[in-house]
């Protein structure tokens, strides 16, 4: 009796699924609430403005609008005033209010509502931030059962768990504190922690991770560390770590910024009382000093690092790149250093058969030995299993019934078709250790496989070998070309870094031409690896996938998470997210970023040039006021256009081109 293959039933995940993540509601933040209050406000007040209604029905709104969105800048520039600080958000509102007193309502209007919006994006960005780190602890199970030391058991709060204790794992349980087993035999997915694609078995001695999830058996586990000292807790700390070292930039911003005010304000107080001193009349001196602020406003500065940026992100973005904000879309076009990881970046992060070697008196063909594999694994949930009936699946093959399915975790399954126990799993626990002319050369093939990097399974049936089956993780299509790419745009070949063993990271960064290899590596390998180069002086990008990969991708200058199978924390740790999985689309999104930079450093010269050129016409001349708004205006124009001509089609293909545009 046969039947065609079908796919298994997906593993449950109730047992090992963490509790869903509570984010942050954007409405939630204030910011965001005044924010959009300001925008609403300006939005009403606009039609009537500009159809030359009575200042009764606009003005109010506008008012509005200033109150909305200047209140708190205003509030926190007096604090830095007691501080003997000049914050330069006051100073925007303190423009605002000029323009509004020289009758640019509508420009100081629009001043506040830009700030605002740009405020509330930080305080976004921040909570997003503080969301995924709690996240991760997420991975931690809530409870853990403790052995009692009389006999019995016990549920308690894993956070109460401390170094010496016992507890029982149970199957499909998460691992409540990294410890080592005692007793017991399973297979446990450490993919959050490693990379590994595969579970890994483990029996008495093994360790065992916080947060990974056990398999089909059960483990009693030693504690070895307490909950603050687990891996897991201390990737929670590294990423809040790494995160943190980004502050200096900021410091260094604010100070420019700090320098700015102080000489923006001395210079106006100087236009205004300079005049007056000199005999010119109040309202003259007001007007020239408030016509001086508003054309030295750095709106056209800003703005002449925004559009490029934010034309990129839209670019990228309609191209499956999701660059989360301007910085990390800048920060993309500066790194000379790349690391990859292997497992779901590199690799599709699927187990696959990439070869069938049946015994030649086996009387097996390549497919034959596959459907014989496909039959006994047809019940199991394990990702081996999986990739044994897909490949029948993909094959269309035709498999026969089993009957008596049996599965030891750690040593694989075994059943019964057409009358012929099979077994499929182990070779290490499958094939013993004699002289048998099959066993010997089921060993042979099992090497081979190994050391082309391959996860052998062997096939028995009434215990005798017929076959190895060698199972890989499949290498992406444009991985090679992306490494290639990479090269090109850095100067140096990219960097693997992996949780897998290192004959399967030598072989598969052979097949894409990295000579440098990572083996072996935990989280905080991996960070501390991207560490060293930073303090070399180099500018890394990370691009990776796991849980495993987030204090790395916090650590770099800039990181980049493949989507569709990335963590939660991978995906939020990272300044940038691939989110078709395509990963040729990585030295694309860096080439536009190139391109966005080019089109900053003109637009730069052009604001100031500008802002110069008024200024000094303000100072030594006479500049009408609506001349002056019309230049200062007008230069904000000539910028945001030069700026969004990377929205136009034309530039993605030259970022996607062979060679750097």
């Amino acid at each position: 009796m046969t039947s065609t293959l079908n796919a298994p039933a997906p593993p449950g995940r109730s047992a090992a699924a963490p509790a869903p993540r509570r984010r942050t509601r954007i409405l939630s933040l204030p910011e965001a609430r005044w924010a959009l209050a300001a925008l609403l406000l300006f939005l009403t007040a606009l039609p009537p403005y500009l159809l030359g209604a009575p200042a009764w029905l606009w003005g109010p709104l506008f008012a509005a609008v200033y109150a909305a969105g200047g209140w708190e800048p205003a509030w926190e520039g007096c604090r830095a005033l007691r501080e003997r600080t000049l914050d330069v958000d006051l100073l925007m509102v303190v423009a605002a209010l000029g323009a509004a007193a020289i009758g640019q309502v509508l420009d100081g209007a629009l001043l506040i509502v830009i700030f605002a919006t740009s405020g509330a994006l930080e305080a976004i960005a921040t909570a997003r931030t503080a969301d995924s780190v709690r996240g991760l602890l997420d991975l931690a199970p809530a409870t853990a059962t403790r052995l009692l030391p009389g006999g019995g058991e016990e549920t308690v709060p894993a956070g109460e768990l401390a170094a010496g204790d016992t507890v029982l794992v149970r199957p499909g349980e998460r691992v409540g504190a990294d410890g080592r087993v005692l007793t017991g035999e399973s297979e446990v997915d450490q993919a959050t922690i490693t990379g590994e694609p595969l579970p890994v078995a483990k029996q008495a001695g093994s360790q065992v991770f916080a947060g990974t999830v056990n398999g089909t058996g059960a483990l009693t586990v030693r504690v070895e560390r307490n909950p603050s000292e687990t891996v897991i807790a201390r990737i929670v700390a590294m990423v809040e770590e790494a995160s943190e070292t980004k502050a200096p930039t900021q410091l260094f911003i604010e100070k420019l910024e700090q320098r700015y005010s102080v000489g923006m304000v001395a210079a106006t107080l100087a236009v205004f009382a300079v005049p007056l001193a000199l005999g010119d009349t109040l309202q003259s001196a007001l007007l020239r000093a408030m016509t001086f602020m508003i054309v030295a406003s750095p709106c056209a500065v800003v703005l002449s690092t925004m559009p490029p940026l934010l034309a990129a992100i839209a670019n990228a973005g309609r191209h499956g790149v999701l660059a989360k904000s301007a910085v990390a879309m800048e920060r993309l076009g500066q790194v000379d250093t790349v690391a990859l990881d292997k497992t779901g970046t590199l690799t599709e992060g699927t187990p696959r058969v990439a070869e069938l070697r049946p015994l030649p008196d086996s009387g097996l063909t390549d497919d034959g030995l596959l459907a014989l594999a496909a039959a006994a694994e047809h019940r199991s949930e394990h990702p081996l299993a999986r990739a044994v009936t897909g490949a029948a699946r993909e094959r269309r093959l035709t498999v026969a019934d089993a009957t008596g399915f049996a599965s030891a975790p750690g040593r694989g399954v075994s059943a019964t078709v057409d009358g012929h126990t099979v077994q499929v799993g182990s070779p290490a626990r499958l094939l013993p250790a004699g002289a048998d002319r099959a066993d010997s050369r089921a060993r042979h093939l099992v090497r081979d496989l190994e050391d082309a990097g391959r996860t052998a399974v062997v096939v028995l049936r009434d215990g005798v070998p017929v076959g190895v089956l060698g199972i890989a993780d499949r290498l992406r299509p444009d991985a090679a070309a992306t490494v290639a790419a990479l090269t090109e745009l850095t100067g140096r070949p990219p960097v693997l870094l992996t949780g897998d063993n290192e004959r399967a990271a030598q072989r598969l960064a052979a097949e894409v031409g990295i000579t440098d290899v990572r083996a072996g590596l935990l989280p905080q390998d991996k960070a501390a690896a991207v560490r060293a180069w930073e303090r070399q002086g180099r500018r890394v990008m990370v691009v990776g996938d796991g849980v495993n990969d987030a204090p790395a991708l916090a650590a770099a200058h800039c990181g980049v998470a493949m989507g569709r199978a990335g963590s939660d924390l991978a995906l939020e740790t990272a300044d940038a997210v691939v989110v078709r999985d395509e990963l040729a689309t990585v030295p694309a999104v860096v080439r536009l970023s190139r391109a966005a930079r080019r089109l900053v450093v003109q637009n730069l010269a052009v604001a100031g040039v500008f802002i110069a050129v008024l200024v000094a016409w303000d100072l030594f001349g006479t500049l009408p006021l609506p001349l002056g708004v019309a230049g200062h205006e007008g230069s904000t124009v000539v910028v945001a256009l030069n700026g969004l001509r990377l929205l136009r089609g034309t530039a993605w293909r030259n970022a996607s081109a062979a060679r750097p545009a």
